[in-house]
């Protein structure tokens, strides 16, 4: 059987007209993304990334980036990505989530990308992916498979 490429991205239509802004606001309410440094990249329906650089405080001793901070981002990363496609007055909560870790997160920096794969009333299945960047290569260092539950008539707080 020949084998055969990953499809591409599924396209999405957001349920928030103002999804964006709703979005990108509630990522910088996130005082853990401001506490490590890291910064929402691009952003579409169904998708999601997330930037940190490297800081000598977020490594473990052998000086990669620690699993809890590799997970943090790529947690939030997916996260953010299901939360493009809920309603206006929603909000998001990871239910679940599993991760591999595929080669150290030794790097200048980290990318995380955020995918849904499948998104219900209720409940949001998403697909996330580290990439430790070093000397202009990335390599692929951790993978998650995540459930977020769409919180409804949500007050954010301040």
């Amino acid at each position: 059987m020949p084998h055969t490429a990953r499809p591409a991205p599924k396209s999405f239509e957001p349920r928030n007209p103002d999804w964006e802004a709703t979005v990108r606001g509630s990522f910088a309410r996130q005082a853990v993304m401001r506490l490590i440094g890291a910064e929402m990249g691009n952003l579409a329906p169904g998708h999601c990334e997330i930037r940190l650089p490297f800081r000598a405080d977020l490594t473990q001793q052998n000086g990669y980036f620690h699993a809890g901070i590799t997970s943090t981002i790529v947690d939030s990363a997916g996260g953010y990505a299901g939360y493009t496609l809920m309603p206006v007055g929603s909000d998001v909560l990871t239910v679940e989530f599993k991760l591999n870790l595929l080669a150290p997160a030794d790097g200048e920096h980290l990318v995380a990308e955020g995918q849904v794969l499948k998104t219900g009333r209720n409940l949001v299945i998403t697909r996330g992916e580290v990439y430790a960047i070093k000397n202009g290569r990335a390599t692929h260092c951790a993978t998650m498979q995540q459930t977020l539950m769409t919180m409804y008539a949500k007050k954010e707080t301040q």
